[in-house]
């Protein structure tokens, strides 16, 4: 099936004004379950063994310890990951719940899609924000592929305002769930990955400025390069 009528029909039921004060009483993030429709997940799915060569794992200690696929060898070997980041309804779905205007990230970000693999023991990330360095905003979007893991998405609500008590919450990011959040609002993690468990997360990227000065975009390039992708893919010719 196509995956804008699949998307459509997803979004067809959505509760607009409920998400919409969902997101904005929890400082700009919304959780929904159950959002991504099974038919897009097994499309999603049937590819996952073909990319297993394309994954880079790194290590940083006492930072991160994972798998990354960017969005240039998606491009080339899955192009139905950059299909879904463009859809127009999604687009709009977005749009309404952040009451923004959001913008695609440029060719240039490797991190615009991008799969996370946790498959090994002890894969995780520590607390770390998604800084924008974009001039304007960055809002991350998870979505769950599959979840055979006891990891939790960890994260502290409120950590940025003063006169507010920070909360500390957990989530299983099942396959279908999504996580919209402003990656410079929601402080977060994901905890240790045991034995014989497996994690993989579709991320998306979308901004309200796709402008970005040349410092800043060499540090972004360095972050990604040695926390997520490797030099060849993010620093290619």
């Amino acid at each position: 099936m196509e995956l804008q009528t699949e998307i459509d029909k997803a979004i067809a039921v959505v509760d607009y004004q409920k998400l919409q004060a969902e997101f904005q009483a929890q400082n700009e993030l919304l959780v929904v379950e159950n959002f991504l429709p099974n038919s897009i997940i097994k499309q999603f799915l049937t590819l996952l063994p073909s990319l297993q060569p394309a994954i880079n794992r790194n290590y940083i200690p006492n930072y991160k310890k994972g798998g990354s696929i960017s969005r240039y060898s998606l491009d080339s070997l899955a192009p139905i990951f950059r299909e879904f980041y463009q859809l127009s309804a999604f687009f709009e779905f977005l749009n309404k719940i952040t009451v923004e205007k959001l913008l695609p990230c440029p060719d240039t970000d490797p991190h615009t899609y991008a799969l996370y693999y946790y498959t090994e023991p002890g894969d995780h990330i520590q607390y770390h924000y998604d800084t924008s360095y974009y001039h304007g905003k960055r809002y991350t979007v998870l979505l769950g592929l599959v979840d055979n893991s006891s990891s939790k998405l960890e994260y502290q609500l409120y950590k940025d305002i003063a006169e507010r008590e920070t909360q500390t919450r957990s989530l299983s990011l099942s396959p279908g769930t999504l996580v919209l959040f402003n990656g410079d609002k929601l402080y977060h993690r994901v905890t240790p990955l045991g034995n014989n468990e497996q994690r993989i997360v579709l991320t998306l990227e979308y901004v309200t400025d796709t402008r970005m000065g040349m410092l800043k975009r060499f540090v972004s390039n360095m972050k990604d390069a040695i926390a997520y992708f490797g030099f060849r893919q993010v620093f290619r010719s």
